[in-house]
């Protein structure tokens, strides 16, 4: 097994236990009747903390280090924190543990690529990456849920854990590879420098702004759905809400394969006609009622959300392993991507505890993505 199928299969096992654990607590809130609307938007907020706190610290830890190691740590850092569930410990506190693991885990996940494949081959590696992310985010988050409500919450947490465990283990066999950048003190001030010039950089620039749109839509769909689906469809159960984010699971799958065929390295203007086709599809999906409609719509945002995403990660990997390193630019893409979902969650938990319908919050989500799109591609025209 080469080096990228070993990263395939601990980033899917990764990805599913990530996905597993969100859906055994998700199971915990539903079967808990004291909790509130905002209660799950604040799971994943909490979770998403890590992110914007540590971006400062994850990229130059990753460069710093042999990436392997690096994932190892941070698969380890998340047994801690599904731990801490097991141990009845607030699941706020320990979901936010877990997210210390994720967000030191992604710059080496992604960071590893231009290590391990040639640049030419980036944009497909990215689509497997992606691919296999999202396969594994629709059976967590189904087996996830359906062993929390059909034998426990207990065992779907030792379920998780032992998930990780072989994770960690596939890890330990990638490689050799070495530490990209020497170690280096001032993180914050590097940081800082690394997110300048990224800035500064055109294309990366709106690679950002699009990725960071990408994420903070996905964010509230997420938390939306599993409000809307109990008030529109009747759906009251954990895995089967799972079952309908599956649908953009696999939309996201056969997105991510078409990217590579439809767009290549640098064609920024042309991918947003796909983030147009998101964002129209989003607001179709607010005035649905029937779930066979509502599988087909959620299906084709999936689509056009994973050949919109593909293209911009892989342009950022790009510039990032030619200037500031691959590790440092995920790192910095993640604090964006981060800071946006969590804004997104805070939003959408406080207009939720305020009596706010997830219909109308789902369609404003369609308009602002039609609008920032726009507003892309009209600076991305002005700037050419």
């Amino acid at each position: 097994m080469d080096n990228f199928k070993k990263l395939l299969a601990t980033q899917f096992l990764t990805a599913f236990a990530d996905n597993a654990i969100l859906f055994t607590a998700i199971t915990w809130v539903f079967a808990n009747a004291s909790t509130q609307p905002w209660y799950v938007p604040a799971l994943q907020a909490s979770f998403l903390i890590a992110f914007v706190v540590l971006a400062p610290w994850v990229g130059a830890y990753a460069d710093s280090h042999a990436k392997p190691k690096v994932m190892v740590s941070a698969n380890l850092i998340k047994i801690l924190g599904t731990g801490l569930m097991i141990a009845s410990v607030e699941p706020l506190l320990a979901y936010a543990i877990v997210g210390v693991g994720a967000a030191t885990y992604s710059p080496a996940k992604y960071g590893i690529l231009p290590e391990i494949v040639a640049e030419q081959e980036l944009v497909k590696a990215n689509g497997w990456i992606e691919g296999a992310t999202i396969l594994a985010i629709l059976a967590g988050s189904i087996v996830g849920a359906s062993i929390a409500k059909s034998q426990s919450i207990l065992i779907s947490l030792w379920f998780v854990i032992g998930l990780y465990f072989v994770s960690v283990l596939i890890a330990t066999k990638i490689g050799p590879l070495p530490a990209q950048r020497s170690r280096q003190a001032g993180h914050i001030k590097r940081f800082v420098s690394m997110s300048k010039t990224l800035i500064n950089n055109r294309q990366a620039h709106f690679a950002l702004i699009g990725s960071a749109l990408f994420w903070a839509s996905a964010a509230i769909l997420r938390v939306a759905l599993i409000a809307w689906a109990p008030l529109v469809l009747f759906i009251f159960e954990a895995d089967k809400i799972a079952v309908l984010t599956a649908f953009i699971a696999l939309g996201i799958v056969l997105g991510s394969a078409l990217a590579a065929r439809f767009f290549h390295l640098g064609d920024l203007r042309r991918i947003r006609w796909a983030a147009y086709a998101m964002g129209v599809l989003v607001i179709v999906f607010s005035q649905l009622d029937t779930v066979l409609s509502t599988r087909i719509t959620l299906f084709l945002i999936g689509v056009t959300g994973g050949m919109f995403i593909v293209p911009v990660n892989a342009l950022l990997q790009d510039i990032g392993h030619k200037s500031v390193g691959a590790g440092g630019t995920v790192a910095a893409q993640n604090f964006f991507n981060n800071l946006a979902m969590l804004i997104a969650s805070i939003i959408y938990a406080a207009t939720a505890a305020m009596g706010a319908q997830p219909v109308a919050a789902i369609a404003v989500l369609g308009i602002c993505i039609v609008l920032v799109t726009l507003a892309i591609a009209v600076q991305l025209g002005r700037s050419q």
